[in-house]
């Protein structure tokens, strides 16, 4: 006859094993206020994207014309980029009270203009237009070329 003995049970162990068995509770959303911030538009010539940041970089609102039901080459058009623009602006306005940003276009496609103006026309104040397409510069120089 073997007794079992019994260790008591610290408050430490007793809510670890509480947490392990509970379900993970979740913390609700909560929506931030954003009053400026940047617009990223990058249009290439198969779609348009358009990104919504704050000044520290961290998207609120995103959409592009392949999300917004675009599919093939009407995703590279001006109307696509025009109708992805206004759904990612609303979103932030409605969302986050946003209403000025300063716009970054990048790309050449022909959602530039149409993106511009669908920012404007949604009530955002734009503080600036900056054109950051990548351009050539002659590249790097090619290998074995100093080679007598």
């Amino acid at each position: 006859m073997t007794e079992e003995t019994t260790k008591p049970v610290t408050s430490a162990e007793a809510s670890a094993v509480e947490t392990a068995a509970a379900p993970a509770k979740k913390s609700k959303k909560t929506r931030r206020i954003v009053n400026s911030g940047d617009v990223h538009i990058k249009a290439t010539f198969n779609n348009t994207i358009i990104s919504v940041t704050d000044k520290k970089g961290e998207i609120i609102a995103a959409s592009s014309a392949g999300a917004n039901g675009f599919r093939g080459s009407k995703k590279g058009t001006a109307y696509a980029a025009q109708i992805a623009a206004e759904k990612a602006l609303n979103i932030a306005k409605k969302d986050h009270a946003f209403h000025s940003a300063d716009v970054y276009v990048k790309g050449t496609g022909l959602g530039r203009e149409s993106a511009i103006r669908a920012v404007a026309a949604a009530g955002i104040k734009i503080d600036s237009i900056t054109d950051k397409t990548p351009l050539p510069h002659g590249g790097v120089r090619p290998k074995g070329e100093r080679k007598p």
